[in-house]
């Protein structure tokens, strides 16, 4: 099914009964692929599900997915198009194992340091209502990078914003890996709508 996605959004052309078997496949191919190249692989196992639905749900150039960290990105790589370089993840002259704007349209903040998405997403958010544009952030962010304080002071930035990130929106989605069992987990960290809170 992978050979199916060769450029961003090509996802949405899969229908939803058949995307638990996409994820299995995707798995498969990094486990696959980091056995040659080394990588970040716990990360990456554990954002399959919400890097597929994030795909279906939100139109990849224009919406702004800023992951935190960047290391749990492989999934979001591969349904950007970019599977065929996975034989050169990390290597000099291949493709990155964060995201990188030279690589994709799709990868809107170059990271590697812990913390930072949500600002970038304010950061986003604030040059949107300048220019006056019509797109949704996204920061994706991992319950140990939520300790920073970095990611505190953004959430704080983030109630002065002019539009509360009405629809579109900013949502800031934490994700976890259990460390006993190594299980994924989901939880909504916050969403700022056009209502007061």
């Amino acid at each position: 099914m992978l050979e199916k996605i060769q450029k961003p959004n090509d996802i949405k052309k899969i229908p939803a009964d058949q995307l638990p078997a996409l994820a299995e496949e995707i798995r498969e191919f990094i486990i696959e692929s980091l056995s040659k190249t080394g990588g970040h692989l716990a990360s990456n196992l554990g954002v399959v599900e919400l890097t597929i639905a994030m795909h279906r749900v939100f139109d990849l150039p224009k919406d702004k997915l800023i992951w935190d960290v960047g290391h749990q990105s492989y999934t979001h790589k591969i349904l950007t198009g970019r599977k065929d370089g996975f034989e050169t993840l990390r290597r000099e002259g291949g493709i990155s194992g964060f995201p990188k704007r030279s690589e994709s349209d799709c990868d809107v903040f170059d990271t590697g340091h812990s913390s930072t998405s949500i600002s970038a997403g304010v950061g986003y958010v604030r040059a949107r209502e300048l220019k006056k544009e019509n797109y949704s952030v996204v920061s994706i962010i991992g319950d140990g990078a939520l300790t920073g304080g970095m990611a505190y002071e953004a959430l704080n930035n983030a109630a002065s914003l002019k539009s509360k990130c009405r629809s579109p929106r900013m949502s800031a989605v934490c994700h976890r890996t259990c460390p006993a069992f190594g299980r994924h987990r989901r939880t909504r960290v916050s969403r700022w709508t056009s209502q007061r809170h």
